[in-house]
């Protein structure tokens, strides 16, 4: 019933799976010839992760990785995202530094595992994790020269080892992140900021929009390179996925509803997206940045616009948008979960950026489907349910809150996708397992997979027998009608 159910719902192609970034889970940062990444160093400073911890262990998923694909198996995924370490792959991480047979093996057997158990690999080629050498050497992502031409060699090392059996690429996931909270707020590796408490070098009002314009050219190229080169023959799909989230108007007032499409204009992606997609920055990013926003060439817009085959998009929650922020990686307005009757949008995550309200990703689908007309694949959304970390085991498994945030979230993809037209082919809950988050540590969880970090034991939660059950399609077969 289930299977028939979906069929009627969801486009005969439409994935879906579990998603994970290789930082975060899989420890053994100094097996099989593995250079530095800038996160190595970066997670172990103190001060760095909310409780300490780094990623030297994590899940211990390259040792684990038979298990973690068994796992998936089990739970009947059809795809699984995870992304390849830059730093395993080339552990210098240079187009003039030699490949590591290991790192190209140990991928290698991960992407035939999936393939054997009938799972779609789905590859990220840059989960936030610089080689340190090339941070070392010229500064990483500052260094448009040097940085462009590195990491499309490195795509296409990647390219020419997997492609036969990769059909979706990632180029980069979520560069508002690597250049805002790397190189703005400084909460990210390589953790730089105009704030001195923070960090002794940086500068928050150049280097995260140099950076971004950076990372987009180095998409570009490698995207350019993959269609040229390799796409005749692997026939796949490749594009970038970007983070971002509803932004909606605090009231109908008109400063409020101008002060949403700021937020829409510089919180996806600082402004990136429309380059992209559209070959120019937002009017509203030049008007707060003047001379401070990188301009791309003419050459560069034409190596840039159109550069993805799909929009991937990165999402969790919905912000109310008030005239007045002072913050310009918000765009210069004020967020707030409060409305102006003193209620909240929704239900509280761990986290203090999260709310659960699945009527903006609905708007989002909607908002993204209608200025870009492009095939949207989703592919993280999730919910870190509030003090699971303090929980014991059988209270964590038991995680109702996130599986009232996935019953919503699944409920709006299905109505964007029959009652609005939008053109959705995936959807990846974030976390496949209990896993490193950034500069919170472990204690923010939004994994679907409790894992015990002392035995390294897995335990399915609530929310992934929820989801991989397909139970939510049946509710809502029975709503739709």
């Amino acid at each position: 019933m289930a299977s028939d159910s979906l069929t009627k719902l969801l486009p005969k192609d439409f994935i879906w799976g579990f998603a994970t970034g290789n930082f975060q889970i899989e420890g053994s940062t100094d097996v099989d010839g593995r250079g530095k990444s800038f996160w190595d160093d970066f997670s172990r400073t103190p001060g760095k992760t909310l409780d300490g911890r780094n990623g030297d262990v994590a899940t211990d998923s390259y040792k684990l990785w038979k298990e973690d694909v068994e796992l998936l198996a089990q739970y009947g995924v059809k795809s699984y995202r995870f992304s390849i370490a830059w730093s395993r792959i080339i552990p210098l991480g240079g187009r003039d530094d030699p490949v590591n047979p290991k790192g190209i093996e140990f991928y290698s057997k991960l992407i035939d595992a999936l393939l054997e158990k009938n799972i779609i690999p789905f590859v990220t080629l840059y989960h936030w994790d610089l080689p340190q050498s090339l941070h070392e050497r010229y500064g990483g992502w500052l260094n448009k020269e040097e940085i462009v031409k590195d990491y499309t060699r490195y795509a296409k090392v990647c390219f020419e080892a997997f492609g036969d059996r990769v059909k979706y690429w990632l180029t980069m996931n979520e560069p508002w992140c690597i250049s805002i909270l790397g190189y703005g707020r400084g909460v990210f590796a390589p953790g730089r900021s105009s704030d001195r408490a923070r960090s002794p070098e940086g500068d928050s009002s150049t280097e995260p929009w140099i950076v971004g314009r950076n990372v987009i050219l180095s998409h570009a190229s490698a995207v350019k390179a993959y269609r040229e080169i390799f796409k005749p023959a692997q026939k796949g799909q490749i594009g970038i996925t970007l983070n971002g989230d509803w932004q909606m108007p605090y009231d109908d007032s008109p400063e409020n509803v101008a002060a949403a499409q700021h937020a829409l204009d510089v919180a996806i992606e600082g402004g990136m997206q429309d380059p992209i997609y559209l070959g120019h920055y937002p009017p509203y990013m030049r008007e707060m940045l003047g001379s401070r926003l990188p301009e791309f060439s003419e050459q560069e817009i034409e190596l840039v616009k159109g550069s993805s085959d799909f929009y991937g998009m990165n999402t969790y929650t919905t912000n109310l948008c008030r005239a007045g922020g002072d913050d310009e990686f918000q765009g210069l307005v004020d967020y707030t979960f409060t409305r102006p009757d003193g209620t909240q949008l929704g239900k509280q995550a761990h986290c203090a950026w999260l709310q659960d309200y699945p009527e903006g990703f609905r708007s989002l689908l909607n908002y993204l489907w209608n200025r870009y007309h492009l095939p949207i694949y989703v592919t993280e959304n999730g919910f870190a349910v509030k003090d699971e970390d303090t929980m014991p085991l059988e209270q964590a498994l038991n995680d109702t809150d996130r599986v009232h945030y996935f019953e919503g979230t699944t409920r709006v993809l299905l109505q964007a996708t029959h009652e609005d037209g939008v053109d959705v082919k995936a959807y990846f809950p974030w976390s496949k397992i209990r896993s490193l988050q950034g500069a919170d540590g472990y204690v923010t969880r939004f994994g679907l997979t409790y894992v015990d970090y002392d035995t390294q034991k897995r335990y399915p939660k609530q929310s992934a027998r929820f989801l991989t059950k397909v139970l939510i399609f049946i509710t809502y077969v029975e709503v739709l009608d």
